[in-house]
């Protein structure tokens, strides 16, 4: 994990890890990322690449995605 730097926009996210519980309807553990602004990059239902890095997680985004983190881009710099 390399830390801030210039290039990374930081985002305010909840994480969990889920244990099996029927009031959460939680069948299999799992984690949770919880952060508004990732839906708009990776939709409800989409499934995309996730690999375990040194101090974390990476998440690989399909060409869809991307483009929608683009536009994301262009309106974050407005």
């Amino acid at each position: 994990m390399t830390g801030p730097a210039e290039s990374k926009i930081e985002i305010p996210a909840k994480v969990y890890i889920h244990k099996r519980d029927p009031l959460t309807r939680s069948k299999i553990p799992h984690i949770d990322i919880e952060a508004p602004i990732l839906n708009e990059i990776i939709r409800p239902n989409e499934s995309t690449y996730a690999s375990g890095k040194e101090g974390g997680v990476f998440i690989g985004l399909k060409r869809e995605m991307l483009a929608r983190l683009e536009r994301l881009f262009e309106e974050l710099e407005k």
